[in-house]
Parts: structure tokens; sequence; C-alpha cells
């Protein structure tokens, strides 16, 4: 299940990150082969400020009230870019009075010390999977494995950004979204601050001419790729 994005909160991430820097325009070619008018990386929120801000959209996202909204017990990071977003979700939802465990993954076992893959609090109840954006769903379903094999419950992911873009399949487009795919085949409710949708809303209404030049690429690639 894709739960609903809040407009005003996700056009307030989008002008967040187009003004970080995050949300660049230009040409960019994608790991699919595709020539794409615009790139989001969440790597470049990197500073404590413009980290602290992410935080606290991911943690409005997940409070927001609802019938859709995804109740978790502890928050999992998938290595690397999960790391530090589920520790600073994790601070900013404790700062806003919901202290919650997290726990991540190393890419390689530790054979000393703790040992193990996973750090951090134990695994267990419902856990949120965050990440910042579902490209193929490799690190889902790697996530669910690690969760499930610890003793917890995959309750659900939550993402920055949902490209709403088809995804690949050896080399072919296919008529589903990475995020379709997470929400339907794995059946985990997926959360997104904002949407391509919410991007070209943002380009078609903003009073700087050099980004709303960038609306007319981003629809067509919209209509080439989208689903």
């Amino acid at each position: 299940m894709q739960n609903a994005v809040d407009p005003a909160l996700a056009q307030e991430f989008v002008s967040f990150a187009v003004q970080a820097g995050v949300l660049r325009f230009g040409e960019f070619k994608t790991k699919a082969g595709r020539l794409s008018p615009y790139f989001f990386n969440a790597g470049l929120f990197d500073d404590g400020a413009k980290l602290g801000r992410l935080a606290e959209f991911y943690a409005r996202r997940l409070l927001t009230d609802g019938a859709q909204r995804i109740e978790f017990d502890m928050i999992f990071g998938p290595a690397y870019k999960g790391i530090t977003l589920a520790a600073a979700l994790a601070v900013e939802l404790a700062r806003r009075g919901r202290n919650v465990p997290y726990a991540y993954n190393r890419k390689e076992a530790k054979d000393h010390g703790e040992g193990g893959s996973l750090v951090g609090a134990r695994v267990a109840g419902r856990v949120l999977i965050v990440d910042d954006v579902i490209s193929a769903g490799t690190s889902v379903r790697e996530s669910i494995a690690m969760i499930g094999a610890a003793g917890g419950q995959p309750c659900g992911v939550v993402i920055a950004l949902d490209r709403q873009e088809r995804a690949t399949e050896g080399g072919r487009d296919v008529p589903w979204s990475a995020v379709q795919y997470v929400a339907r085949e794995l059946q985990l409710s997926v959360a997104a601050i904002a949407t391509l949708d919410d991007l070209l809303v943002y380009l078609s209404h903003t009073a700087d001419p050099s980004l709303a030049a960038f609306a007319a690429p981003v629809q067509a690639y919209r209509d080439r790729y989208g689903v």
C-alpha cells in the first residue's frame, strides 16, 4: 500500500531539496541508462543543519494523523545511506516526544566484539525501514530478510522521494515502479515525503525562470518513463 502524500509538506520538502542543492537539474545518466533532466542525491544533505531539517520532514511525514499512518516500534536503516537517516530520524522523533530504538546493518559481518552484521537496538516488534529512495527494491528485500531473521516484523518503508519511474528487469522496462513492487509484491506500506508529481507542481509554479525551464523536460521524462 502506498500512503498518500501531504501536498503542503511535499512542496515544502521539494523547495528545501532544491535550495539545498540536493535536487539538481540538467542532464544525468541513471543506473537504468536513461538520461534524466533531474537528479536527487541525498548524500548532499551533508551538514548538520540540512540533515536535521531532513529528519524533521521524515518525522512530520510519519507522525501525520490518518488511517494510512504507519505504526512502528523501531527504525531500521540499511547500509549505507539508511544508517545516517535512521539515526537522524530517531533523534528527531525523540525530540518530538516519540523515543524509539533504531538499528542498522553492516555490509560485512563482524567476527569480533559484539559480532554479527546488525548494530544498535535489538530488532523486535514492528520495524520501519528508512531510506532515501527505492531504486530497484533490492535494499528493501535484503532489509526484510535481516529483520525477519533477527526476530522483527517489517511493517513499512519511508523514503524521501518517490520517483514514480518504471523499474527495469533484465535490462527491460517493466510497467511498475520499484515503490509499487515493494507495496504490492512485498506487501509493505510505503510512505514518501514527496513524489515526482510534486516536483512537477513546484516547477510549474516557481517564479525562478531558470527552474521553470525544466518543467517541460521533467514532464517529458515523466510521460516517457513514469508510472
